[in-house]
């Protein structure tokens, strides 16, 4: 499974790239409105960081907008990928796009519905929302297992990138289920590597050497 950092900022980003643990980047018109400077300027420091995938989420809600949006956004650097949400209009640009040769990520995905439907549009990524659809009482993971399977029902090349993943065991499971991408905060990242019994058993170590080294 490909790991994806959720973040647009720098620091962030170089600190999980010093785990080697990452092979792109999620942004979105949230994460970037909250950093300084030049929003541009920002996506392009991400891409020189990033040899993978950096996903950038157009503005224009209408079909034309995003159109002309995605043409500049993919002239900010090669890897760039332009996540368009999945909206009538959505698709139409996501099929347009894919016959320019541009990838697209498909994002506020909440159904297998609409991942079908950007799929046949020719959506290069799916991004279903697995934290969001808990907030409401449903069942994030279900809802991408689901997807995966009528993916794999009718061999689609879509990848499939669980998105909004809170918390450790979010990220086990997509990846248990084979998801093929995963995007993950700084946070969630940094917790991956944690365990207590990891702790405890450092600390008797360091105690056994503290103790050998006074005889």
């Amino acid at each position: 499974m490909k790991i994806f950092l959720d973040s647009a900022n720098i620091e962030e980003i170089r600190e999980a790239k010093s785990l080697g643990a990452i092979e792109g980047v999620t942004t979105n018109p949230s994460l970037l409105a909250h950093e300084k400077g030049d929003w541009k300027k920002i996506v392009r420091q991400i891409c020189r960081e990033v040899e993978g995938p950096v996903n950038v989420e157009v503005i224009a809600q209408d079909r034309t907008g995003m159109l002309s949006e995605a043409r500049d956004l993919v002239k900010l650097a090669p890897n760039v990928v332009v996540k368009i949400p999945v909206t009538i209009e959505g698709l139409k640009a996501i099929a347009e796009l894919r016959e320019r040769g541009v990838e697209t990520n498909a994002t506020l995905v909440f159904s297998p519905n609409q991942a079908l439907l950007a799929a046949k549009a020719g959506a290069s990524y799916v991004s279903p929302f697995i934290g969001r659809l808990d907030d409401i009482g449903q069942d994030g993971v279900q809802v991408l297992q689901d997807i995966m399977t009528i993916f794999r029902n009718y061999d689609l090349p879509t990848q499939v990138l669980a998105a909004s993943i809170r918390h450790t065991n979010h990220f086990f499971q997509v990846s248990l289920l084979g998801a093929d991408c995963a995007t993950v905060p700084l946070a969630v990242l940094l917790d991956l590597a944690k365990h207590p019994l990891t702790d405890i058993g450092l600390a008797k170590f360091m105690d056994d050497w503290a103790g050998q080294q006074k005889k």
